[in-house]
């Protein structure tokens, strides 16, 4: 027998045959996964959770849980479409006492949820510790500033004119223990580099907490003049505060401070410049002899301090 014919006859039979064999195997997969989805199973499904209360009196400082796992027995169907997602109920937790719980132990729940699930049978909560973190709902409308310190200037520009803020003001809703921690004038701070000229910024409304809280606007447009400035040195009178009756403190009158003021306030800035002062604070100072850089205040809103000379204090 020629042994090349019976090989070539055995490949022409199974490529006959062949699509055959693999519609009787498809055949019997589907056969197989449709009695195995018709039978019961059980398993883990992470369902989407909604807390309800009156959300015109409170809100969430702490997000809330956003889901749950439970261990579930239904028909293998079921299952399958809950497994991937599909027609997945969004469970629902009513809370009547929103600010006395702070956490829910999810035993608990299998009455609650039980309902909710439809054809799926409550084996037990994977999940096991609810937090919830819920305040009364509080609005305040806040003063907003700005901070211009850390822009870097060209030599020779700097500040020409006050910031100009738009709007000037912001309303924040959320946690009242939120709200009530935010200072009444928020400041915000403006960045820049090799500036020589007026510039205008967007700067988004940042606080503490502010992803529990609502911001109108959350965004605020910063306008800041810029022109050439003349470097100044002039002395101003020092001042003390918060120091000791029973001691005897020895400073200078006044200290060299420099300063940079628009070139076209020149004229105009010298009286101004005589109601400024050196401010050193003797709170946390001890007796004996110290050097202390002093805050300087009361200078023109257009003016900057360059740099300002210490203050050698003598206590005794």
């Amino acid at each position: 027998m020629n042994i090349g014919r019976v090989i070539l006859n055995f490949f022409q039979f199974n490529q006959t045959n062949g699509k055959a064999i693999l519609l009787c195997f498809l055949a019997a997969t589907i056969f197989w996964v449709f009695s195995a989805f018709n039978k019961t199973h059980t398993t883990t499904v992470r369902f989407p959770l909604r807390f309800e209360f009156d959300d015109g009196k409170f809100v969430a400082s702490q997000p809330l849980p956003h889901d749950i796992r439970i261990n579930v027995t239904g028909i293998g169907w079921e299952l399958f479409r809950k497994t991937l997602g599909i027609r997945l109920p969004e469970l629902l937790i009513p809370l009547e006492r929103p600010l006395e719980v702070k956490k829910i132990v999810t035993s608990s729940l299998t009455p609650v949820l039980a309902s909710q699930l439809g054809g799926l049978q409550i084996n037990y909560i994977v999940t096991d510790t609810l937090h919830i973190q819920l305040d009364n709902k509080k609005s305040k409308t806040f003063r907003l500033s700005v901070d211009v310190s850390n822009v870097l200037f060209r030599e020779g520009f700097g500040y020409t004119g006050q910031a100009e803020i738009k709007p000037d003001s912001v309303v924040i809703d959320g946690p009242r223990s939120i709200i009530n921690a935010i200072p009444d004038t928020i400041k915000l701070s403006v960045q820049g580099k090799h500036i020589n000229k007026s510039f205008q910024s967007e700067l988004e409304v940042i606080v503490k907490g502010s992803e529990s809280v609502n911001r109108n606007p959350p965004v605020i447009s910063v306008t800041v003049e810029v022109g050439p400035i003349e470097i100044v040195d002039t002395m101003i009178r020092v001042k003390s505060i918060n120091q000791s009756r029973t001691w005897e403190t020895t400073f200078a009158s006044e200290v060299k401070v420099r300063i940079g003021i628009p070139a076209s306030q020149r004229v105009d800035v010298n009286e101004k410049l005589s109601r400024a002062y050196a401010l050193i604070d003797l709170t946390a100072v001890s007796k004996g002899t110290h050097s202390i850089y002093p805050a300087v205040i009361g200078l023109p809103a257009t003016a900057r301090v360059v740099s300002v000379d210490s203050v050698l204090l003598k206590i005794n």
